[in-house]
Order: C-alpha cells, then sequence, then structure tokens
C-alpha cells in the first residue's frame, strides 16, 4: 500500500469503535471520522501517533470531501437509524450518493461496506432493504467496492447480543411470533474484524459481494437456548402464536429490553426474513477460526463480566448539543431558562467527592428516590421515550457520548465537571451539571446544576408544577452524593445562585 492513511466513517459507532485499533495494530496509518469529535476524543486509540480524528457530516458534501482526500481507502460505516430521524432510508440514499461523489473525486482505491444479509423476496425488512439499497449505490461509482453481508453480530455492546441477553434473562417465559422458527447465521464481532482486515487492499475482493457468518445455522429459538446455557441461566419458555405482529413484538421488546423504539421495530421485522449465507467464497479468500455460537456468547458475556467494553450500541447515537447550553451564545438564545443550584461543603479531597458522581446512575442508582426514578422510567417508556433502558457501559467511568440510564454524557472533565443532556420524554431540553471544586483546608464543594428550557407554556407550567418535587429529589441527591463519598457534611445542601458557563463550544 502506499502508506496513505485508511479512512473509517463511523469510526465512534460499535464495529468502527473496534476495527480502529486492529488496523493501528497492523500498522496502518487511520484517519477516523464521526459526527462528534468530543466523541471521537473519548476513545483509548484517539492518542495513538497513527491516528487522525476528524469530525465529518457525510450529508454535506464539502465536509466528506475534506475528510476523504489523501486517502488509501475508506470503510463506510454509517446508519442513519436513531430516535431524530423519521426516514433514514432517505437519509442513507444520499449519505451513499455523496460517498460515490467523493471517493471518485479523490481517487480512493477501495471502500469497504458492511451491509445485512437477507434476500429481497417481498419479506425483507425495511432496514435490510436500506442496507442492500446503499450497496447497490456504492458500487454505482467507479471506486472498487467489497460489501460483506452479516446477519447477527455476537460481541458485547452488539444491539443484537444485547437484545438476546436482556430477553433471556429477563423473561422465563417467551410469547412470540411464529419468526422464532426462522433461521439465521449469527458471527462473531473479532471474525467480522478479520474479514474487514483482510478485504484491505485485497484486489480478489474488489468489486465483490461476500456473505459472512458464522460456523453454524440456528434458529431464533435454537439461539435463546443457547444463550442460556452458556450464560449456566434457566432456559426459557418459548410460546409462538401467529396472532402476534412484529409492531407488538417490537413494543414487548421495548419494556423487557434497553433497546431503544427506533432499533426494536426493525429488529422485530427482521425476524421474519431468513438471513442465512448463500455462498462461502470469502472463507477461502480469508481463512479464519470461525468461532463456534456458544464460544462466541461466553466471550461477550465473559468481557462483560470485567466491564472491558469497546463499544456499545447505545453509545453510537448522535449527541446533539443545544445552542442554548453554550457560554458561547448569548443569554436570549432558545429563549428563558430555569435553573436551580444547589452546592454542599464536605471534609475530603477532590478525588473522594468525584468518585460517587462519576458513579451516578447504572446499578449504582441516584443516591435518593430510586423507586422514584424508576417510575419516572416507565412513565418515559409509556410515552414513547427510552425510559432507564440504556444502564451504563462500565460502572466507574464515563466518556463524552455515553448513555447513562435516559441521560447523554455532553461533558467529563475528572474531579472537575459531568454534563448530562436529559434524553427522557420531556416539554422542554433540560441539562444536569456536577461541579467539584477544591477549597481551603482539605475542603471540597460539590455544585449541582439543574438546568431546563421549556418548550412553550406547556413546558414552563411543567417547570413550575415539578418544582417542589424536583427540589426534593435533586437536593436528596446531592447529599447522598456526599454522604456515598464518605467525607463529613459541613454545610449545605444549600441553594445558590446558578454559575456560568455550562458549557464552551470548545469543549463540543
Amino acid at each position: 500500500m502506499s502508506g496513505l492513511p485508511i479512512l473509517v466513517i463511523g469510526a465512534s459507532g460499535y464495529v468502527g469503535s473496534r476495527l480502529v485499533p486492529q488496523l493501528l495494530h497492523a500498522g496502518f496509518k487511520v484517519r477516523a471520522c464521526g459526527r462528534s469529535l468530543a466523541k471521537l476524543e473519548s476513545k483509548v486509540w484517539s492518542q495513538h501517533p497513527n491516528v487522525e480524528l476528524v469530525e465529518v457530516d457525510i450529508l454535506k458534501p464539502k465536509s466528506l470531501s475534506a475528510a476523504v482526500s489523501g486517502c488509501e481507502a475508506v470503510y463506510y460505516f454509517v446508519h442513519s437509524m436513531n430516535q431524530n430521524t423519521s426516514d433514514f432510508a432517505k437519509k442513507d440514499r444520499q449519505a451513499a450518493l455523496n460517498m460515490v461523489s467523493a471517493a471518485s473525486a479523490a481517487g480512493l482505491h477501495q471502500i469497504i461496506y458492511l451491509g445485512g444479509l437477507g434476500e429481497d423476496n417481498g419479506r425483507l425488512s425495511k432496514h435490510l432493504k436500506s442496507r442492500a439499497e446503499v450497496a447497490t449505490i456504492l458500487q454505482s461509482g467507479s471506486t472498487p467496492v467489497t460489501v460483506l453481508r452479516a446477519a447477527m453480530i455476537i460481541g458485547s455492546g452488539s444491539v443484537s447480543f444485547e437484545m438476546l441477553r436482556y430477553l433471556v434473562e429477563r423473561l422465563p417465559v417467551m410469547v412470540t411470533p411464529e419468526s422464532v422458527d426462522t433461521e439465521n447465521q449469527p458471527i462473531a464481532i473479532e471474525n467480522v474484524l478479520t474479514y474487514l482486515i483482510g478485504c484491505l487492499a485485497n484486489e480478489k475482493t474488489y468489486g465483490k459481494n461476500f456473505d459472512i457468518g458464522g460456523s453454524k445455522i440456528l434458529t431464533y429459538r435454537e439461539l435463546i437456548m443457547t444463550y442460556a446455557r452458556a450464560a449456566n441461566i434457566l432456559q426459557p419458555t418459548i410460546i409462538s402464536t401467529p396472532y402476534l405482529s412484529a409492531q407488538v413484538s417490537a413494543l414487548l421488546m421495548r419494556f423487557a429490553t434497553p433497546i431503544p423504539g427506533y432499533l426494536a421495530g426493525p429488529l422485530a421485522e427482521g425476524m421474519s426474513c431468513g438471513v442465512v449465507c448463500e455462498e462461502n467464497q470469502i472463507r477461502n479468500l480469508i481463512p479464519q477460526n470461525l468461532l463456534d455460537i456458544r464460544e462466541a456468547i461466553g466471550k461477550a458475556l465473559e468481557t462483560r463480566q470485567y466491564h472491558d467494553l469497546d463499544s456499545h450500541f447505545s453509545d453510537s447515537d448522535m449527541i446533539r448539543h443545544p445552542e442554548w447550553v453554550s457560554a458561547d451564545e448569548p443569554d436570549w438564545v432558545g429563549g428563558t431558562v430555569y435553573s436551580e443550584c444547589y452546592r454542599i461543603e464536605v471534609q475530603g479531597s477532590l478525588s473522594q467527592a468525584w468518585k460517587p458522581v462519576v458513579r451516578l446512575g447504572g446499578t449504582t442508582g441516584y443516591y435518593f428516590g430510586d423507586q422514584l426514578w424508576q417510575i419516572r422510567g416507565v412513565l418515559d417508556k409509556l410515552l414513547g421515550g427510552v425510559g432507564m433502558r440504556k444502564g451504563r457501559r462500565h460502572p466507574t467511568e464515563l466518556a463524552v457520548g455515553d448513555a447513562l440510564d435516559f441521560w447523554r454524557v455532553l461533558l467529563v472533565e475528572p474531579e472537575q465537571r459531568l454534563v448530562l443532556l436529559a434524553e427522557m420524554k420531556l416539554p422542554g431540553e433540560a441539562v444536569l451539571e456536577f461541579r467539584v471544586n477544591r477549597l481551603e483546608n482539605q475542603k471540597t464543594e460539590i455544585v449541582q446544576i439543574l438546568r431546563f428550557l421549556p418548550s412553550g407554556i406547556v413546558g414552563m407550567s411543567y417547570w413550575h408544577a415539578s418544582a417542589q418535587l424536583h427540589g426534593q429529589l435533586f437536593v436528596g441527591m446531592l447529599e447522598g452524593i456526599a454522604a456515598a463519598s464518605g467525607c463529613k457534611i459541613l454545610t449545605g445542601p444549600v441553594k445558590v445562585e446558578t454559575p456560568t458557563p455550562v458549557l464552551s463550544n470548545s469543549k463540543v
């Protein structure tokens, strides 16, 4: 190869996050692209001397052309399916067309695309149809394209694996559509990565489509039972019925798992489509040991047990940075912002005070009124929101872009600040911030700031109606954080004037 960098578009996503370090280990220079530079900077490989981080909006041709310029080849991991997109297929179509133009203009030698298995027999889901359409568009240009089509990817943090895990571990009895007996051919994430790297600059793969799957074909019913055996838990009772639609199945999935609605629907719909390799040419071109399904599940469970997740599906969502939370914007941007700020002073170090802050949510909880938070999560799901579905990637570590129950991490400055954006259903937008400040004589203050931008009169009414409850809830949380630090509480919690700034655009 020429020594030019390899472009990875979608480097902050589930597969991209794992591919970048593999490419670096193999000696390649990598230009890692994503929609958020802050999220890319939070990756453990972001400081590697051979990686370049670039923020890109693939729907903007100029942004994409700048990212592609000077690269050898590109891995294309782009998917517009998220909670803020009503027509992901349209956006994916435009993104693929932009990629074709940019690749041709830059003279790229290869595009490698990871799509989905499934033959269009009239029953193909909207999601799989879109994946196939993107492949066709990419192949319409002058740049050689290698298409890998995969079924279910088994790996800690993958959306398919997490769906399987939660269903089996939470439901001793499952009522499912008849599609539970549809065949599929899951593949381990490490086998996917080996194929992806093996295709790079491999001229035998240029202009070709390859089906990639594991060593065994099995039904979803068999997969569920295999997971239960691998996890050493009771095998669930499965009752299949022809009367359960994909829509109802998706609704049940939303309440039983952390999978959001915009993913649960396509996953449930896709179960009716057989996803089995029609050919296995790639096994001869790129030979490797394909993990047995039980072995793949075992490795994924082991990784989860030790919280060693390289990436998680929930962290791949787009990070929204509302303008009104930026200190660089004038006070009038977005309208009136309501706020409440409390502080508490403890006898102890910054490190002691910070530890319970960064452990917030997940299995730790909120230090006060956890039942109320759980009720809020259920209500949110009933309203079509995310609920407290996501938990946390790691119990003691947070990075920009991480999902934290129904919050999203906007900023982490260790032992200084944590800023969270609310993703639950609200008549407005809310940001929760914590600051930890060193004082004299081994004292530390913990500051908690809640900000809310109401949406019209409904939002304003919501703020005033819930003020008393929120006051008790957030004051109790701050007091609980201080107590969990192990430090002696000296003063507070007391209500104080809200400090500024909240965020700076330079941070996002």
